[in-house]
């Protein structure tokens, strides 16, 4: 629904140009969904849930779907480029909280990227060179993928989001490759209908084998959250933003579930989790044994890489932004003299990916996937709870309104694939959320300390979450 006022007025003094219509945000929408998840998870949730593959992976759309309608409400009221900072600013008006949910989101870029990088060295670059890594190399090489993206980061990458479309295709085509094997190996009378409703509970409930699948699926629905850092670059967002942002969804969400299907017809589960990132190789040898393999192996590795970059780009500039709001030491603000990137922020958002690497091992992939989801998970279910918070706050321009139901079913259900106990994530998962969210504190301690040394502990309190665009 729509609230009955006039139009959403231009900022005064906007330094970006609008140049985003429907078309052009539908497309980055999926472009930022499709990735590293489907990728390399589809394995490892085929190992939690069993040959209804395509359930967590429709379980995890839902969430994700309700998500949406409150960042649709919310960036129709704030077309602003903060995203969930901003929302969680304004309904709580607590400069701790707001920083605790925008460090939450640079550390899933984190995890996000070195989950990619862990693919990257384990599974599609050995492929597509034929060669065989053992542990250590696959972790070297992960590394030095960090390493290499750190260097593409500081020398500066100009964004073109029309570069975005030609990207995304690329990247959707390896999926329709997947679809199409299946439906020619089903046409051909190969593939077992059967395995879709078996569901693996060897050691647990059915429901908490089906839960802590979907909580690690979540990890392929993200990304459709940073749309709404393009705010202030779209044409009318209050106008475009639903259908583009639902329609792209939408369209991720049955893609994801033509992929699974096509995997549990082709492969027990167990032959998917053995293959672990490499499901989606297995599943081209399986159901297309004389299709050119080389073909997925190179869209595979251009995927991964692609959002790895976009991930660390995205984690470095928050870090940057916080340090010059001064909620973290301003050393992590520092700006290169000639390159003009923060090259603090990209040392220090990059070693933290290196340590993880070596601490989630060569099977890490799933861990730090899942420490994604967990992360975002965290902060969905904060701006559910802003977007009802803040319907007491009126603005006088057009702007969807969700329906109350959707904030609230998604609170609820993002929260349940949080806890613990209830999510079915492993102890791992949670040790290393709460080991980047403690750091995050302590390095906010640290600041605050320094600040009240100078007699200056009251400029957090200024804290404007809009800088952190920048």
């Amino acid at each position: 629904m729509v609230t009955e006022n006039t139009a959403v007025p231009e900022e005064q003094g906007s330094t970006l140009k609008r140049v985003m219509g429907s078309k052009l945000l539908y497309f980055f929408v999926i472009g930022d969904i499709l990735g590293t998840g489907i990728y390399a998870l589809t394995g490892t949730v085929a190992g939690k849930v069993g040959g209804a593959l395509w359930l967590p992976f429709l379980l995890a759309f839902v969430v994700a779907f309700l998500t949406a309608f409150a960042y649709l409400e919310l960036v129709g009221k704030y077309p602003k480029a903060a995203g969930a900072a901003l929302y969680t600013n304004r309904a709580f008006k607590k400069p701790f909280v707001t920083f605790l949910v925008a460090f939450a989101v640079m550390c899933s870029g984190i995890t996000s990227a070195s989950a990619a990088a862990l693919a990257f060295g384990g599974t599609y670059l050995p492929a597509a060179l034929e060669l065989e890594m053992s542990d250590g190399t696959t972790i070297g090489i992960a590394v030095v993928f960090i390493v290499l993206l750190a260097a593409v980061n500081f020398i500066g990458v100009a964004h073109s989001v029309k570069a975005n479309v030609v990207l995304t295709c690329i990247e959707l085509s390896g999926l329709a490759i997947i679809i199409c094997v299946g439906l020619f190996a089903v046409g051909g009378g190969d593939g077992d209908p059967g395995r879709l409703l078996e569901i693996n509970t060897a050691d647990t409930s059915w429901l908490l084998a089906i839960t802590a699948a979907t909580s690690l699926a979540f990890f392929a629905m993200v990304g459709f959250e940073d749309s709404v850092n393009m705010a202030e670059e779209c044409q009318d967002p209050p106008r475009i933003f639903p259908k583009a942002l639902l329609g792209g969804l939408a369209t991720a969400g049955v893609i994801y579930v033509l992929v699974a299907i096509t995997s549990s017809l082709l492969l027990t589960a167990d032959e998917l989790s053995a293959a672990q990132s490499g499901a989606l190789l297995k599943v081209i040898d399986v159901g297309a044994p004389g299709f050119p393999r080389w073909v997925f192996e190179w869209i595979g590795v251009f995927a991964v890489i692609n959002s790895a970059l976009i991930n660390m780009l995205m984690a470095s500039r928050l870090l940057y932004g916080m340090a010059n709001e001064r909620i973290l030491p301003r050393i992590f603000g520092a700006v290169h003299p000639f390159r003009r990137t923060p090259w603090v922020s990209i040392l220090v958002t990059s070693g933290i990916a290196v340590v993880l690497l070596i601490a989630a091992g060569k099977d890490g992939v799933g861990a730090l996937g899942g420490t994604t989801a967990l992360l975002l998970l965290c902060v969905f279910t904060v701006v559910n709870i802003a977007v009802l918070v803040l319907r007491k706050e009126p603005v006088e321009h057009k702007h969807f309104k969700a329906p109350t139901w959707a904030p609230v079913l998604g609170a609820v259900l993002c929260l349940y694939l949080v806890l613990p106990g209830l999510s079915g994530k492993t102890a791992r998962d949670y040790y290393i959320g709460l080991g980047l969210i403690g750091l995050g504190i302590v390095l906010w301690g640290v600041n605050w300390l320094v600040l009240r040394s100078r007699g200056e502990q009251d400029v957090v309190k200024e804290f404007d979450p809009q800088s952190l665009k920048d």
